[in-house]
């Protein structure tokens, strides 16, 4: 019974994470898009560091719960190099994106008579023309196929994931500690969206952008969401799992073994090479 609650706790943690996540950047995306003066325009630097502080703050309230995964990309690259129950991934991702599509209602809830306002004023359609869908989901920006958007959203969540392999790796002196990490993995996301951003909005996880265009597809966008230009739905979705599993792998095989506390523990054979880091480090903790 009580692990059959804690993994429900983990649940609502992790529909919590992203909730937060969406609720704070789908918002200033609003903000971006749907006011004219906009506060951003001319400081985009401030949408991605807005982005960022919803990561922190959703890890700082749900982290000591879940570990805040907050994206199925993460999830999946937990379980395949760092032992996380593959019983849990798919529960974990369903909950992620009910996450987002309730932070995208909230923001729905906020934004709709702004939203209708700008369709109206720039005559667009939600179901057509997919009048203010950038607020909710992402989309090719200018001159990206979808093709060209898969394999950047590959190389990005790559990105992403090396990062937060790195900030969490127990045996890397020079991660921050725990309190500060959620603040480091929040500004890996503004990096990311600053160096990036304007190609296809930097989706780097799948619940963020399939979530929103869940409720966006029910909310009245319909073939603008679903299956969205180009049949573009997918993209967001393939790209970061890709990617995740790339860029944890980069960082768990390139980085990890030569990390100097794990390298410590590894101890010389007799006439031979070091033994392989990840063999001592199961036997010294007596995991077979």
């Amino acid at each position: 019974m009580d692990r059959t609650r804690q993994f429900v706790g983990e649940l609502i943690s992790e529909f919590i994470a992203v909730f937060i996540i969406i609720l704070i950047g789908d918002s200033v995306a609003a903000m971006y898009s749907l006011y004219d003066p906009s506060p951003y325009r001319n400081a985009y630097w401030g949408v991605c560091i807005v982005w960022g502080l919803g990561v922190t703050i959703a890890i700082y309230v749900t982290g000591a719960v879940s570990g805040t995964h907050a994206n199925p990309a993460v999830t999946l690259a937990l379980a395949l190099y760092r032992g996380f129950p593959w019983r849990k991934v798919l529960p974990y991702a369903a909950v992620q994106v009910l996450g987002g599509m309730a932070g995208a209602a909230i923001v729905y809830v906020l934004y709709a008579p702004v939203i209708d306002h700008f369709n109206l004023v720039h005559h667009l359609d939600r179901m057509t023309d997919g009048g203010a869908a950038g607020v909710f989901f992402t989309h090719p920006g200018d001159f990206v196929t979808p093709l060209h958007a898969l394999v950047d959203e590959t190389i990005l969540t790559a990105m992403l994931l090396f990062g937060i392999f790195a900030v969490t790796c127990e045996y890397n002196t020079q991660a921050p500690q725990a309190n500060s990490g959620a603040l480091i993995i929040g500004l890996l996301v503004a990096a990311i969206g600053g160096c990036a951003g304007y190609l296809e909005a930097w989706a780097i996880n799948p619940a963020r952008d399939f979530g929103p265009r869940l409720f966006c597809y029910l909310a009245g966008w319909g073939p603008s969401a679903l299956p969205a230009p180009g049949h573009y739905w997918w993209v967001p979705i393939v790209g970061p799992l890709a990617g995740g599993v790339i860029g944890a792998g980069a960082y768990q095989y390139l980085v990890r073994p030569y990390m100097p506390r794990l390298r410590d523990r590894v101890a010389p054979q007799v006439g031979g090479p070091l033994a392989d880091p990840q063999t001592v480090e199961v036997r010294a903790t007596g995991q077979s």
